[in-house]
């Protein structure tokens, strides 16, 4: 028989069920969280009518990689930094699309313990042609005694307390840990709210499909294209939306390895450590996968910049080792 709450758990009720169990909590990490829902509810809105309100496209500048800002990366980059200034618990936010992160207190505030990172709509230039986007985030705890304030963002993976993405397609899903597991929830627009539809998901040990733009495979190293060599050998199918959001989403449902290797022009990778490999990297390992970048674990490495880029292998742990193995392989 099927069980009559299922499906009508929110992700508030959730996030206070977890609160529940730590005695200690202070509920400022709920808050912060509901922010990052709220402003998702009105991205995908803003998605959904792209292109009946105009915004859909560039808007002739770049960001502080050197990319060109389209009108959506804009809004969903206002959205966030406007629900979560808001929140107390804050110490600091940082966006892939601002230069430095942004202080909301300069003083010792005990009473805002954690920094937000986040990459506002990853894939952006695929709403054009209505393909998947998404947004990813990531939540640490604020050292108060970092010195200057800014370098309190630049802490290793493995010290996030809360990760997850939104992806915005033909339902609005939200993926998330808080470091007890991974949960997906869907937004029922019907009411407004994020119902939870798959607790505790896990991803399968393996399954021969891997996720990456092979148009670059003449450009990576040769451990890479081995690799790649050995999958079309092995029946492997080849699967690549263009969003990290949307592969890596297809990755944690069904398997296989998403891939973004190093290439000529981009030597060190291409996705920002902070506001992409690390959150990615949590949820991946507390669904049971792997996620390395290179041959170092991604969550293990130190931050030098809030910009730093990496390279990333991440998936079901039996691929993600077929991969490292060719790495491994001496010339």
């Amino acid at each position: 028989m099927e069980d009559p709450n299922r499906g009508l758990i929110t992700v508030t009720s959730y996030l206070l069920d977890e609160e529940r169990k730590h005695p200690t909590a202070t509920g400022k990490l709920t808050w912060i969280l509901s922010a990052i829902t709220l402003a998702s509810k009105y991205i995908a809105a803003r998605c959904r009518r792209a292109r009946l309100e105009d915004v859909l496209g560039s808007i002739d500048c770049e960001n502080v990689q050197g990319e060109i800002q389209q009108k959506l990366d804009v809004i969903a980059n206002e959205t966030l930094l406007k629900c979560l200034g808001n929140r107390g618990g804050l110490a600091i936010v940082a966006s892939e699309e601002n230069e430095e992160p942004i202080i909301l207190r300069s003083s010792d505030d005990p009473e805002r313990p954690y920094i937000a990172l986040f990459d506002p709509l990853d894939g952006s230039s695929n709403i054009d042609v209505c393909g998947g986007v998404g947004t990813i985030f990531s939540i640490l705890h604020h050292d108060r005694r970092a010195k200057p304030l800014e370098s309190a963002v630049l802490q290793p993976g493995y010290r996030q307390v809360a990760a997850g993405y939104v992806l915005y397609g033909p339902s609005t899903i939200l993926v998330m840990t808080t470091g007890n597991g991974v949960q997906m929830f869907v937004l029922d627009p019907s009411i407004g709210s994020f119902l939870l539809v798959e607790p505790d998901l896990k991803i399968p040990k393996a399954y021969k499909s891997y996720s990456l733009n092979e148009a670059y495979i003449e450009t990576f190293p040769e451990g890479y294209q081995n690799y790649l060599h050995w999958a079309h050998q092995n029946g492997y199918s080849g699967r690549y939306a263009g969003a990290m959001v949307a592969d890596v989403h297809r990755t944690l449902i069904k398997g296989g390895v998403f891939l973004y290797p190093p290439t000529k022009k981009a030597p060190k990778g291409k996705l920002r450590l902070m506001y992409e490999a690390n959150p990615m990297g949590m949820l991946i390992e507390q669904a049971g996968g792997k996620a390395f970048s290179g041959l170092e674990r991604t969550l293990d490495i130190q931050p030098e910049g809030v910009h730093d880029r990496v390279s990333v292998i991440m998936g079901s742990t039996e691929e993600v080792d077929h991969v490292l193995a060719h790495l491994k392989e001496k010339p």
